[in-house]
């Protein structure tokens, strides 16, 4: 693909992000919006037959005989769920379970066409998944392995990290390979044939549903409706304020869900490249430059000035966006441009960064943990209501982790 053309297809994709998303309002994007609605129409009636054929036991899901929690949305990107994913099986680790993450690794590098062929005529059984961790170490990169999922792998040891898009096939082989008694599926909700015990629904407060609209011209994947197939519901990126509203709405749609508020909180600046940290006080009137590649970037970039940084330039880039060198190159020139003191980035960005890559400016990625505003005083106390319930506090869902 020549690089003119790669450049107008990035161009194109932004624009559509920005008209689903909301960012653009002119003729040009209002035209394309109803286009990306007539698709959404056509794109609800696949997805609620797809979720009728299950429910009637037309399509079968696939129990694996283990405690299988799954992790989701109802929505594209920006839920701040990786976060999630790495504190609950931490949580999960400690309390001596053996846990395996399924990924399908969104965007991660195939393996080429020839290696699939040769496996084909080697072998009579289907490929198996790519281990990005074994839990003793971390065995593939970011490419390969997808960005989430190498994040989670070098974040979690003691934790197994498998990606393929067959997660089934990936259950099974984390419980036969590794002795898992616990899979936790990554960004799972819509994915139906392994059957989850636990629905654990994630829901962005700051943006719940965007603008009603199903994929295309909106950021849900399902109707807001199927909240009702949730266990629990997380409510993420909370500010501490109640959302009676939202709050009604779910319960409107699953009255037995338990509603759990938590909220990203940084915890530290970390260099790139380097072992070294700085407190969060650090930015306090910092002159820096920012970057991201996330489906979200405002909540990164308010993150950086509700931390005292002074942003004096700021690049987006598309959802797990590829970095190249000449990419560094235009941020290096400007932040030298500017005189900042230095670059900062989210973590999930930072795995995309090559690791030797000459920083003229220092470059530090914001450490996020996960804190439970409300509906259990922790996130540790959290993990032992949903997956350890006692016979004296059993909720509607114990049954289902007792079985």
């Amino acid at each position: 693909m020549s690089s003119w053309l790669k450049r107008k297809l990035t161009q194109f994709e932004q624009f559509a992000i920005d008209v689903i998303f909301g960012r653009r309002d002119d003729m040009a994007a209002n035209v394309f919006a109803g286009f990306l609605l007539a698709l959404s129409w056509l794109f609800s009636g696949i997805v609620q037959t797809r979720l009728w054929l299950y429910r009637k036991r037309i399509l079968h899901d696939q129990p694996l005989g283990c405690l299988v929690v799954v992790v989701g949305n109802l929505t594209v990107g920006g839920t701040g769920k990786t976060p999630v994913v790495e504190t609950f099986a931490r949580a999960l680790r400690d309390r001596g379970r053996k846990v395996a993450i399924l990924s399908r690794g969104y965007k991660s590098k195939a393996p080429p066409a020839w290696k699939k062929a040769w496996y084909w005529i080697t072998h009579t059984s289907e490929p198996p998944p790519r281990i990005v961790s074994d839990g003793q170490k971390v065995l593939l990169d970011s490419e390969v392995a997808g960005d989430e999922p190498f994040m989670l792998a070098r974040n979690l040891p003691g934790v197994v990290v498998l990606v393929d898009k067959n997660r089934v096939k990936a259950g099974a082989y984390a419980i036969k390979r590794f002795g898992c008694d616990t899979l936790i599926l990554d960004d799972g909700f819509q994915y139906l044939p392994l059957k989850g015990r636990l629905n654990l629904l994630l829901v962005d407060k700051t943006n719940p549903f965007g603008n009603g609209h199903l994929l295309p011209r909106g950021i849900l994947r399902e109707p807001v409706k199927h909240l009702k197939r949730a266990s629990y519901v997380f409510l993420t990126k909370s500010n501490g304020e109640r959302d009676h509203e939202l709050e009604e709405l779910i319960r409107t749609h699953n009255p037995g869900a338990e509603i759990i508020e938590c909220a990203h909180r940084p915890q530290f600046l970390q260099r790139h490249g380097v072992p070294e940290r700085r407190p969060l006080e650090d930015l306090q009137g910092r002159r820096v430059g920012t970057f991201s590649g996330i489906a979200v970037p405002e909540s990164f970039e308010k993150f950086v000035r509700d931390l005292g940084g002074k942003i004096e330039f700021n690049r987006r880039f598309l959802d797990h966006y590829r970095f190249g060198y000449d990419d560094f190159v235009n941020i290096f020139s400007e932040a030298l441009e500017k005189r900042v003191d230095y670059i900062v980035t989210t973590e999930k960005d930072a795995v995309r960064i090559p690791e030797d890559l000459p920083c003229p400016v220092p470059i530090y990625y914001l450490r996020l943990q996960i804190d439970i505003i409300r509906g259990a005083s922790d996130f540790d106390e959290a993990v032992s209501r949903i997956c350890f319930p006692t016979s004296g506090s059993r909720s509607p869902f114990a049954a289902a982790v007792d079985n």
